[in-house]
């Protein structure tokens, strides 16, 4: 498998990505195609004394930073790491595109360049989430923050395939979430969905709540992006912080220290299970191509 990397991508690259990468084909039988600028990516490479062949670069001239228009941005900078890893996709020339940068210009970019799946509107991210009861897929977590009722169906749909083929859940549940379980319960366009959920072919449960989101309640949660974003920033927060209490308390006394001893096993667990990194990127589903 061959995937390309957006070298530029992200609050720390091009440093963190080079080191994931090289990680990654040290771990993994893959190929790693390093796109953005060449000489900064090749000093970089020299210095961490990398003289293998799995690992390519792609040159490009510019680069979409953070805090960029997605659409201005992807249509004004056509060299850019993510249009030009993009359509390396698209050429047929890799597998997969990665990316830890822009995500607005990454999803604009992959709805221009890969176009969308036939009867997909708009593209969806999605999540694999740890729960009480294995794994959840949630979306859509910033792609579309204003979808119409039929693109939360369409996430549904996307989501079910994906669940079932890649997840091995042979009849993965969908869950709308809503503020309550109760079918007449919040705005119109959430009950809009609801029916047009209810009467598809999916394995439909009806609503769900935040406070179901990790209980895995359901294997699919189908929210509009704008909703799905905060979800999903409130639950790395939350993890975080009860992190930091944690830690704090039991160092704020002897008896606590002493304790830390004896429980650092099943922290070191407990940390691994909640670790985002434990589940992989966010994918864009419903363009044609694998991004991540």
């Amino acid at each position: 498998m061959k995937i390309v990397v957006d070298a530029m991508g992200g609050d720390h690259a091009p440093g963190v990505v080079i080191d994931g990468s090289l990680a990654a084909v040290k771990e993994y039988d893959v190929e790693v195609i390093l796109v953005g600028d060449k000489p900064k990516i090749e000093d970089l490479l020299k210095k961490a004394k990398y003289t293998g062949n799995k690992i390519s670069v792609q040159h490009t001239s510019e680069t979409i930073q953070m805090c960029e228009s997605a659409a201005a941005s992807v249509r004004r900078k056509r060299d850019s790491s993510i249009v030009v890893g993009l359509n390396l996709v698209k050429e047929g020339k890799a597998d997969a595109f990665f990316s830890a940068g822009n995500t607005g210009a990454v999803v604009c970019a992959a709805t221009l360049e890969l176009r969308l799946l036939p009867g997909i509107e708009r593209p969806g991210i999605g999540i694999v989430t740890p729960t009480l009861k294995g794994v959840s897929l949630i979306i859509d977590v910033g792609a579309n923050i204003d979808p119409k009722p039929t693109q939360l169906l369409q996430y549904g749909i996307m989501a079910y395939a994906y669940c079932k083929n890649i997840l091995n859940k042979s009849n993965p549940s969908v869950g709308l979430l809503n503020i309550g379980e109760e079918e007449k319960k919040g705005t119109e366009f959430v009950r809009e969905a609801y029916e047009l959920l209810e009467k598809s072919r999916l394995n439909f449960i009806g609503n769900v709540e935040g406070k179901d989101l990790f209980k895995g309640k359901c294997d699919i949660i189908v929210c509009d992006g704008f909703v799905g974003n905060v979800a999903l920033k409130v639950s790395e927060s939350a993890v975080e912080t009860m992190q930091i209490f944690l830690k704090r308390h039991l160092l704020s006394n002897i008896w606590g220290k002493i304790g830390l001893i004896f429980m650092m096993p099943s922290l070191k667990r407990f940390k691994k299970e909640l670790d985002y990194a434990e589940y992989g990127g966010a994918l864009l589903l419903g363009v044609n191509g694998v991004v991540i």
